[in-house]
């Protein structure tokens, strides 16, 4: 039988309920990086060796390898979850298959765990375009996943791919070395070191890695969608379209069908009816080619360290760039900052598509014991403060926050109030208070969400690790 919600507000008070306790208490710099896939599994990072996955659907915890990162743990260290994984691999989108039948991809990984219930995307190659369910898979050297349904074509060493299974981006904080920015792949259970060239020498006070995946829960987010009418070697046409001019610049553009399926590539700018991508395609789109607008799936941004100064990541060079915005942050953040890639927001005006507003912004509370709330615009590569009421609740070091649908939720630093903000509206409401007390405050984000699922029912809950604490709490999104 269908699962159905009925509370409702007023009727229905708010309650926290207790869930098993984190392996160990939060530290200063302890964080968790959420993923929004399959099992919707959350990594929490407690020191530079000590790291586990907490799974929600049966509530318990497992240790993972040690992260080994370099540097001095604390404030300052993040993490992110991708939407994709490319295994032990660095510097590149994607894998190469060695072989494969109609149900079968023979990888060049050596897969750690099962993975049924994952998926897989193929980019190129046979079956280009296909997002497959995995039935089951090998583990070890070259393991060999079976996929469903069958396909027409056998799979073979030019099949391209890539896991869609959680990847976790990890940065350190102190003095910055080799070991202080690394990845942690789910499906092959290690640690990979990658490049911190072009982050600041030394990173503290509080910082957050944010990534903008096209994948979350059980499918593509979508912004933007329709079958082009044309496509030239960099660009692709719909004639009718509407967007406002460069809406989707930094954005990403896939090929679902047709002529050039599998593809990706980056916005770089659009017209009215015309995206123009940052590099050419490999086969021009042209009027059966069905696409999606997504968020990036090649760009991490970290945002923080006390400076107004703004870095973002790319999974496919294995650099870092300085960006330069048009309007700088009006002020840096501190302890308690935050950083959320808004993607879900329910209002009419931010789901238009020719106006688009959900997938175009990072949110950021500036923290420092500040009300204030900048936002970064992704396409138009500026900063804006954003006014909203009341704006009198300030927020500082234990302060954490999560995102659900368009509404970021804040627990403010050690005192268990919760707040509500409305990214649509602007607006800030009181949501809850937890009553079992915290102890002094740390910085570090331990918050996240997830969902339970059924049919078209989504139920969301809020979680949290207590500040200096082991235990955490979740509450129900009435």
């Amino acid at each position: 039988m269908p699962t159905t919600n009925g509370n409702r507000k007023i009727l229905d008070l708010k309650r926290w309920e207790f869930c098993t306790p984190a392996p160990t208490a939060k530290v200063t710099g302890a964080f968790v990086a959420s993923s929004r896939h399959y099992r919707q599994q959350q990594l929490y990072v407690a020191g530079n060796t000590s790291a586990w996955l907490y799974n929600p659907n049966e509530d318990g915890w497992v240790a993972v390898p040690s992260p080994a990162l370099a540097g001095t743990f604390g404030a300052g260290a993040s993490g992110c979850a991708a939407g994709f994984s490319i295994g032990t691999t660095v510097g590149a989108q994607a894998l190469t298959a060695t072989g494969g039948t109609t149900s079968t991809i023979i990888t060049n990984q050596a897969l750690a765990r099962d993975l049924r219930g994952y998926r897989v995307q193929i980019l190129s190659g046979p079956n280009a375009g296909a997002t497959l369910d995995i039935a089951s898979n090998t583990v070890g050297a070259n393991a060999t996943i079976t996929v469903t349904p069958p396909q027409a074509s056998a799979f073979s060493a030019s099949t391209v791919y890539r896991l869609v299974t959680p990847t976790f981006y990890v940065v350190g904080a102190g003095t910055l070395a080799a070991g202080s920015f690394r990845k942690y792949c789910f499906a092959t259970n290690s640690w990979t070191t990658l490049a911190n060239t072009g982050l600041p020498a030394t990173l503290g006070t509080d910082g957050k890695l944010i990534s903008t995946p096209s994948w979350m829960d059980n499918g593509y987010l979508s912004f933007g969608s329709g079958t082009a009418t044309s496509g030239g070697a960099s660009t692709l046409t719909q004639t009718g379209k509407n967007w406002a001019v460069n809406q989707w610049a930094n954005s990403q553009v896939r090929i679902v069908s047709g002529t050039g399926a599998g593809q990706i590539r980056t916005i770089a700018s659009n017209t009215a009816d015309t995206l123009t991508v940052s590099a050419a395609w490999a086969t021009n789109p042209d009027a059966t080619s069905v696409y999606q607008i997504q968020g990036n799936d090649d760009f991490i941004y970290y945002i923080g360290n006390n400076a107004v100064t703004m870095f973002r990541y790319s999974i496919s060079a294995n650099t870092w760039t300085t960006l330069t915005p048009g309007v700088a942050r009006a002020g840096a953040p501190g302890a308690g900052m935050s950083g959320h890639w808004v993607w879900g927001a329910l209002e009419a005006e931010w789901t238009a598509e020719s106006a688009i507003q959900n997938g175009r912004y990072i949110y950021s509370f500036r923290g420092g014991a500040s009300a204030a709330i900048d936002r970064y615009d992704i396409a138009a590569n500026t900063w804006a403060a954003i006014s909203y009421a009341p704006a009198v609740e300030t927020f500082a070091a234990g302060s954490s926050y999560t995102l659900i649908e368009g509404d970021i939720y804040v627990s403010k630093e050690a005192t268990g109030r919760w707040f509500r903000f409305k990214c649509a509206t602007a607006e800030m409401d009181g949501w809850t208070t937890q009553l079992y007390p915290h102890a002094a405050a740390l910085v570090g984000d331990t918050a996240f969400d997830c969902t339970y699922f059924d049919g078209a029912t989504r139920i969301h809950y809020a979680y949290s690790i207590l500040n200096t604490s082991a235990i955490m709490l979740r509450q129900m999104v009435i």
